[in-house]
């Protein structure tokens, strides 16, 4: 057996480490604190955590950080970044600031409760509801809720929505860090009704999602350089067939997706013991990528 050979047996048969089988979303909760590391995004927006991650302060001259006890306001530089300019450009649209939700965890990681995604510091929630002031105590970020802009039925937008609302979207989805800005499909159908020719690159990243009814949520690209960052697929211009977004795509949630076809096709017995896909809640440490250990064992 060659040298290598024997090293290799030797470092499977080495016992994991202490963490290696604990709930990973347990491991990342329980951290107060970024690691003391270069910053980089690992692994996927829904599978990986976050090197050297930026504390958004809880309360700066155009922005709050809600939602404090969850200790969520932490984002790669970019992210910050990002999100302070789109609160001054909020204030030039008439707004107080923005409302900011959660970005991610000290050092990313799967959520304990929330989130599938928000793991890598590149996600960020932007509630909905404009500020009228921004000196809210710690208690009031607790008991104050942002505003549904989709009615109840999902098929329009509701009387809180504004044009102000509409100019923010566009304003955040024309920076070119932005991937895509997820929001409720009536929100998107509503733009589209107003959309122009030279909309479309910013429009197709506005992409809808169920559950975005109070809030929208931007996404980052990866940022240059950071080689261990797995950029989203298919691209907005992909899913847009090239266009805006403002197609049969958009439409089916609110026909089909609220109201599926039935289906007269026989289906297939589930096998009791087909294996199933895990859940961000289910991931140990050794499902995300290994240099998710070191995050969480630096300093």
């Amino acid at each position: 057996m060659t040298i290598a050979r024997l090293l290799l047996v030797l470092s499977l048969l080495a016992p994991l480490p202490a963490h290696a089988e604990k709930l990973a979303n347990k491991l990342f909760g329980a951290i107060d604190a970024p690691s003391a590391q270069d910053p980089m995004p690992i692994g996927s927006y829904a599978k990986g955590c976050a090197a050297g991650l930026v504390e958004l302060p809880e309360t700066g001259p155009s922005w709050q950080a809600m939602r404090l006890s969850r200790h969520r306001n932490f984002g790669q530089p970019e992210m910050i970044d990002f999100i302070i300019g789109l609160s001054v450009a909020a204030q030039q649209l008439g707004w107080g600031g923005l409302y900011v939700g959660d970005i991610s965890q000290p050092r990313g990681g799967p959520m304990t409760s929330g989130h599938a995604s928000h793991q890598i510091g590149l996600d960020a929630d932007i509630w909905m509801l404009p500020p009228k002031r921004l000196n809210l105590s710690v208690a009031e970020r607790e008991e104050i809720s942002s505003i549904p802009v989709r009615s109840a039925d999902q098929r329009s937008v509701t009387e809180n929505w504004t044009g102000s609302h509409k100019r923010l979207l566009q304003a955040a989805a024309s920076d070119p860090r932005v991937d895509r800005i997820f929001v409720a499909a009536a929100v998107k159908i509503e733009m589209c009704k107003t959309a122009k020719a030279s909309d479309k690159k910013w429009l197709q990243k506005i992409r809808p999602v169920a559950g975005h009814d109070t809030h929208f949520h931007v996404r980052l690209k990866c940022p240059k350089g950071a080689r261990l960052c797995e950029t989203q697929t298919p691209t907005v211009n992909e899913l847009s067939n090239g266009g805006n977004g403002c197609d049969d795509t958009l439409m089916w949630w609110v026909t089909d997706y609220l109201n599926p076809p039935k289906d007269t096709k026989k289906k297939k017995p589930k096998e009791d013991d087909a294996p199933k896909k895990k859940g961000p809640r289910e991931f140990i440490m050794a499902d995300l990528p290994k240099q998710c250990s070191k995050v969480i064992e630096a300093n």
